[in-house]
């Protein structure tokens, strides 16, 4: 199982959320190509990770083949664009929340114990999800190198974390997709064990280390 630290950015507010990223993130790479056969295209998809005292914040730095940025709107199938994604188990164990994004910002953001069933977080916690990003849409592109970045600041009670008492790990798994891409294409951080693509399944999460 793949382990993460994601520190504390002590000199935000000191400087730019851009600067402090580059000090004190924590580099990841999502890189995992778990069914080669059927999908073996892989994009670079990268970045770096780390919190402030109420958010988690995650920087994604994608490049490669294809830039798909067709759904528009939250609630979207964005995993069919060009997508990231970051996933957290609650930390009494009882869910996960999925977080998928698109080039554009747009983004599906649910909670529940499985793939089916899952619940859409309110559309108020929705709001408050920071989201930078560079593309808008509708664009379709292939051939070429495209490279785009999002970077998301989720706040942790939108989990159900109480930010003033963190947890010292937690579990999660962070993905990279692009289901109707030209070379589509299911990258993970922690390798994910399943005979084809499945990022529901919180038995693959790895460990994500909240250090000061």
């Amino acid at each position: 199982m793949n382990s993460l630290c994601i520190p504390l950015l002590k000199s935000l507010g000191h400087t730019d959320l851009d600067t402090a990223l580059e000090l004190e993130g924590a580099r990841f790479m999502v890189d995992r190509v778990n069914w080669p056969d059927a999908f073996p295209y892989a994009p670079f998809c990268g970045g770096r990770i780390a919190r402030t005292r109420e958010s988690l914040v995650v920087d994604f730095r994608v490049s490669g083949l294809d830039l798909r940025v067709k759904n528009l709107e939250d609630g979207g199938s964005v995993w069919e664009d060009s997508c990231c994604e970051i996933f957290i188990l609650a930390p009494d164990g009882t869910e996960y929340f999925n977080f998928e994004v698109n080039a554009a910002g747009k983004m599906v953001a649910c909670h529940g114990a499985g793939r089916f069933g899952r619940v859409p977080i309110p559309a108020e916690d929705m709001a408050r999800i920071v989201r930078m990003a560079q593309f808008e849409g509708p664009q379709e592109y292939s051939g070429g190198i495209w490279s785009w970045r999002i970077t998301l600041l989720i706040p942790f009670d939108v989990m159900g974390i109480d930010p003033d008492a963190l947890p010292a790990r937690l579990r999660g798994n962070i993905y990279k997709c692009g289901d109707k891409t030209a070379h589509p294409h299911f990258l993970t951080w922690n390798p994910v064990s399943t005979a084809s693509p499945d990022f529901h399944r919180p038995e693959f999460f790895g460990e994500f280390i909240l250090s000061e």
